[in-house]
């Protein structure tokens, strides 16, 4: 295994682990195997990842059911769980440094970007561990009682059960807080499968989470192959619920398996997000901001603004100023502070990347800026941007999911909305534009699940985050979030 330089020394510790499952409160040893993991910025292996098996999962299962019907975390006091949750986040935040790092090392990600995500994930833990006192119900008594007939009628929500959380390999420490936080305050019982291609940052989480006092057995992180492990867990019968994010075809797949117990389901999918630019813009926040909004995370992100469509008599100026944009972002490696785009999460998704690119030249589509794979180690793409495209084209249907932007001018608004919906997805979207009225206009014309005026990206945990159409089911934060690991049950009682 190569030696890596990382200044700091507890991470390196737990990098340099043969990393294990954690099941029911322990290490184990996977029933199937190990998978090297790798520095996407070198090629170089850094860790070993352990694959969980069918029967692996089966024993993790067998463990959430057990915690969750013995009520051992669902039975605990509401204050006693967010106690729990809260120093869960602190133990994070005190480890953060160390995390962003690992980030960077393992998915590539700029380490400004990866100390946001760790900051974030402080953050959200401690939203929801406040909203584990405040999952109440409602009364009804008053609007049933009447003509001597007197009822105590109430709703009560509960845990739905054992949940299966699936994380992608995109934001790994982001993506396992976003769904183990609300599962946890809703006090469900948890499976989690990270990526095996970053798994390491779900581990040393799980580890924390003990001590922070999560009993054995109710959190359980085994990373896997999706064909395998997220197949076993998907099938299995005494799953209640799954959360996934990821593509939408494996959602579909998802969807069908489901259908054996008609687990809940909440999906977050892909997408091919619209960025619109108006002549009144502020071009010195809509060039940069249109540009951050795909070339952010390398384009690797489910609701990158891939697609750009900018006003007639504006279009020239913004593509060449997003095409200087583009070239002046360093792309290298994350430790780097100065690195704006870093790699591709692996080879294969590179070469899915530049096949498009290909097939974009191929397609008779301008390349202003980029074009192919950046030389030297790693596995490294230039920011692209393709101008001449027309809606048929596959750099403008399917969703790329690298740093790849397709221009197109536009002059009538119907006709712009129109382009913008032109999708079967629908996650996000980005207006930049001065005039209050046109951006409250496009909003509620533009379908989609985010829209973003005069930036782009932002998340909190008080806002839901879910798309439209093929961009998945449900929504993610929020108090929708946590509703989505909660079941509501009506009670009348005639007095």
């Amino acid at each position: 295994m190569a030696a890596v330089q990382i200044p700091a020394p507890h991470s390196i510790a737990f990098l340099n682990r043969r990393h294990r499952l954690w099941i029911d409160g322990e290490w184990r040893d996977p029933r199937g195997g190990f998978q090297d993991v790798y520095d996407p910025a070198s090629g170089t292996v850094i860790a070993q990842c352990p694959l969980a098996s069918a029967e692996d999962v089966d024993d993790a299962v067998r463990a959430a059911r057990r915690t969750f019907d013995a009520r051992v975390w669902r039975g605990m006091p509401a204050q006693e769980r967010a106690r729990i949750l809260w120093k869960l986040a602190d133990l994070i935040e005190a480890n953060a440094e160390e995390f962003a790092k690992i980030e960077v090392l393992n998915n590539g990600m700029p380490i400004a970007f990866a100390r946001w995500m760790m900051g974030s994930c402080s953050h959200w833990l401690r939203h929801f561990a406040g909203l584990t006192q405040q999952i109440f119900g409602r009364n009804a008594s008053a609007a049933m009682s009447g003509g001597g007939m007197q009822v105590h009628a109430y709703t009560a929500h509960e845990p739905v059960g054992v949940a299966g959380l699936i994380i992608p390999w995109n934001g790994p420490a982001g993506t396992f807080i976003i769904k183990v936080a609300p599962a946890l305050a809703a006090g469900c019982s948890v499976v989690v499968k990270p990526s095996e291609l970053t798994p390491i940052t779900a581990l040393w989480i799980a580890e924390l989470a003990a001590e922070a006092g999560v009993p054995p057995g109710v959190l359980n992180v085994l990373p896997g192959l999706g064909s395998v492990a997220g197949q076993a867990l998907v099938d299995h019968l005494d799953v209640d619920k799954i959360s996934f994010t990821g593509s939408t075809a494996v959602g579909k797949h998802i969807v069908k398996s489901a259908a054996s117990n008609l687990k809940r389901v909440t999906l977050e999918l892909g997408g091919k997000s619209p960025c619109i630019v108006f002549d009144d813009a502020d071009m010195d926040v809509a060039i940069p901001g249109a540009g951050m909004a795909i070339f952010a995370n390398s384009g690797q992100v489910c609701f990158a603004g891939s697609r750009l469509f900018v006003q007639k008599k504006s279009y020239d100026r913004v593509v060449e100023g997003l095409a200087k944009f583009a070239s002046s972002l360093k792309v290298g490696s994350g430790f780097d502070p100065e690195t704006m785009v870093g790699p591709l999460i692996s080879e294969k998704q590179r070469e899915r990347v530049t096949s498009y690119i290909e097939s974009g030249r191929r397609d008779g589509a301008e390349i202003v800026t980029g074009g192919g794979a950046a030389p030297g180690q790693g596995f490294f793409v230039q920011p692209t941007i393709f101008a001449n495209t027309r809606a048929d084209l596959k750099i403008v249907k399917e969703e790329i999911f690298g740093p790849v932007l397709v221009a197109t001018p536009w002059e009538d608004l119907d006709d712009l909305i129109r382009l913008a919906n032109d999708t079967r997805y629908g996650l996000g979207a980005g207006v930049f534009t001065t005039n209050l009225s046109t951006a409250h206009r496009v909003a509620d014309r533009l379908q989609a699940g985010n829209v973003w005026v005069n930036t782009y990206g932002l998340m909190h945990p008080s806002m839901p985050f879910g798309g439209y159409k093929e961009s998945g089911w449900g929504r993610e934060m929020s108090t929708e979030g946590l509703e989505a690991y909660l079941e509501k049950k009506s009670v009348f009682m005639a007095l």
